[in-house]
C-alpha cells in the first residue's frame, strides 16, 4: 500500500472509535493489567491490511506510520498530549549531511501522522480525530525546521553529541530517547508547537 492508498482508506477512519475498533479486529489493548503502547498503531495497521510491525514507528516504504494523542483541556478544546519522535540522531551522518539532504527531512516527507483523542489511562474508548501530513511547503515553517537541525549539526561539530539538549529548537528538538535518563541515544522531536501548527493550523 503506497502512501496516497493509505491516506484516503486512512480518512474513512476519521470519527471512529479505535477502542471499539481494537476489540473487532482481536487486538490487544491491556494485558494482565498492562498496556499494549502501540495498541492504537497496530488497530490502524490492521484496519489498512498492514502486517503487525513491532517497531513504534512502521515504515512501509513510501511513508511511515505515526500516532499521536491529543487531550481535552478544561476548556473543551483539543491540544497537542505529547511531543513525537520522528528519527534517531547519527552524530557523524549528521555533521556531514546538509538538511536539503538529510534524514530528517526525508521522514518528514514520508511521515502520515494519526492523531486519536486521548480520553484516560483507562482508554474506554479514542476517537480518530485526522490524518496529516508537514506542510514543508510552508516557508517559514521548513526554514526554522532546517535551522533548528543546522544547530544540531553546529553543537554536534563544536561541543560534541553529549552536548545535545531538549532545550535546544523551536519545532524540532535533540532529545534523548531510550530506557532510562542515562540514554546515550538522542532522536529529532517534533515539539508540541510544531504538532499545533500541524493538527490545528495554529
Amino acid at each position: 500500500m503506497d502512501r496516497k492508498e493509505a491516506l484516503e482508506k486512512g480518512k474513512l477512519l476519521i470519527g471512529k472509535d479505535l477502542r471499539k475498533l481494537a476489540d473487532e479486529l482481536g487486538i490487544t489493548v491491556f494485558k494482565e493489567g498492562k498496556k499494549n503502547k502501540g495498541w492504537a498503531g497496530h488497530v490502524i495497521e490492521r484496519y489498512l491490511g498492514l502486517p503487525l510491525n513491532s517497531s513504534q514507528a512502521p515504515n512501509f516504504g513510501s511513508w511511515e506510520l505515526k500516532v499521536i494523542s491529543l487531550k481535552h483541556l478544561k476548556s473543551g478544546d483539543l491540544t497537542i498530549k505529547e511531543t513525537m519522535a520522528i528519527t534517531m540522531i547519527d552524530p557523524i551522518n549528521v555533521v556531514q549531511t546538509p538538511f536539503e539532504e538529510s534524514h530528517l527531512l526525508l521522514k518528514l516527507k514520508k511521515i502520515l501522522i494519526f492523531a486519536r483523542v486521548w480520553e484516560g489511562k483507562e482508554e474506554p474508548h479514542s476517537i480518530l480525530h485526522g490524518i496529516y501530513e508537514f506542510d514543508l511547503t510552508n516557508r517559514e515553517l521548513y526554514e526554522q525546521i532546517k535551522e533548528d537541525y543546522e544547530t544540531v549539526r553546529k553543537v554536534i561539530k563544536t561541543k560534541g553529541f553529549n552536548s545535545l539538549t531538549g532545550k535546544m529548537g523551536v519545532y524540532i528538538q535533540p532529545r534523548t530517547k531510550g530506557r532510562g535518563h542515562g540514554s546515550k541515544t538522542r532522536a529529532f522531536y517534533a515539539k508540541k508547537n510544531l504538532l499545533k501548527k500541524i493538527i490545528f493550523g495554529k
